[in-house]
């Protein structure tokens, strides 16, 4: 039986609550943490947990049950949380982002190698079955090489949102709607087409003046091969459509599911490719749905992992490449020139004080309250 230890109680800590309740065979929770102890107090009655609750993540590292550590901490916490436990000898699930910066990225997966430990970032809208069945269709090449993709990641957040104490501050949260909520389509972005070679992007705060960092960017990001690629991040969209559109040479599939494929005719304008386009509906058809999605299917993926039987989908250098991508958008866009990848140490956006001085402020934070009246999230 694995033991279980959650570190931070926000809102998205009952995703992990109830993804390791749905294991209980395989899996305890023993301990909650929280600077804000009377938060853990109440995640551990409304899910009638028998666990032990801690102010201070550090009082926790002594114990020599603790297998598994969920961090769930606002970002600029992650890096020092997570190599604690990994030095203290227990795998780590920590969530999106997985760091401030890229070199805090770089220590926390020195310290899972060094102890020869798991670190999986949470990445959870990979472990759905649109995005798991899109993916094993590109993965058959049918569609042929890819020449554009679009990533929408449309959300919409009102202008409270931003009063949470750590939220809205480069320093705190690390970054706006690119970091923080495009960061799960940016993700499978690069999971599903690899990491492009340059980045161009704008960024900016168009309805949250409370906000030192933006709530929309655009990137186009090209590939050694030509292929382009549009990301645009938002929390200004009414709707909350997101999407995610691959162009193929001989086809288009995205997910939401939508397919077409088109040959030329001998004017060169197109027809219908029926027959493919019905090879590859039999393929995404004949795929699987998972049986567990989200969070749940992550924290499967770790368990199994963590008890011999498989590779985590999403390390920690899986998550850093998606850093890797939002820093280098924070980059370009700050700075107003276009960014070659990989980055480096060279970078000045490569350590967290190296983002904070050289970052886009838009606005001061002018308020900050300790916590909202719901934790409810969409």
């Amino acid at each position: 039986m694995l033991k279980i230890a959650i570190i931070g109680v926000g809102a998205i800590s009952a995703a992990h609550v109830k993804s390791y309740l749905e294991f209980s065979k395989r899996c305890q929770i023993v301990a909650i943490c929280d600077v804000f102890p009377e938060k853990a107090e109440k995640l551990k009655t409304q899910f009638n947990l028998t666990v032990d609750i801690y102010d201070n993540h550090k009082d926790i590292l002594d114990r020599k049950d603790i297998d598994l550590v969920s961090v769930c901490t606002p970002p600029y916490t992650h890096a020092e949380i997570s190599i604690d436990f990994l030095t203290a000898g227990s795998h780590v699930l920590v969530e999106k982002p997985m760091a401030s910066s890229l070199a805090e990225s770089d220590a926390m997966n020195e310290a899972a190698k060094k102890n020869n430990r798991i670190l999986s970032v949470v990445a959870q809208n990979r472990f759905t079955t649109p995005m798991m069945k899109l993916k094993k269709v590109l993965d058959t090449k049918l569609i042929g090489p890819i020449v554009h993709t679009q990533v929408d990641s449309y959300w919409w957040r009102g202008h409270s949102y931003y009063d949470l104490w750590w939220r809205g501050t480069w320093e705190k949260e690390g970054g706006g709607c690119t970091l923080n909520h495009a960061v799960h389509h940016i993700d499978i972005f690069q999971w599903m087409n690899g990491m492009p070679s340059e980045i161009t992007a704008v960024t900016s705060n168009t309805l949250h003046d409370n906000a030192e960092v933006e709530d929309i960017s655009i990137a186009i990001a090209k590939y050694d091969n030509g292929s382009l690629a549009q990301i645009t991040s938002s929390v200004v969209h009414h709707g909350e459509e997101q999407q995610l559109i691959f162009q193929g040479k001989n086809a288009r599939v995205s997910a939401p599911w939508k397919l077409k494929a088109s040959q030329s005719q001998e004017n060169g304008f197109p027809i219908e490719d029926k027959d493919l386009e019905d090879k590859l509906q039999h393929y995404y058809d004949q795929l699987e749905d998972l049986k567990y999605q989200g969070h749940i299917g992550q924290i499967n993926n770790v368990l199994t992992a963590i008890e011999g039987n498989g590779e985590v989908l999403i390390d920690g250098i899986q998550g850093r490449q998606t850093l890797e991508l939002i820093t280098a958008i924070y980059e370009s866009s700050s700075l107003g020139k276009k960014v070659k990848l990989p980055l480096t140490e060279d970078s000045p956006f490569y350590i967290r004080e190296g983002v904070i001085k050289n970052a886009t402020y838009f606005y001061e934070k002018t308020k900050s309250i300790d916590n909202f009246g719901s934790n409810k999230i969409t």
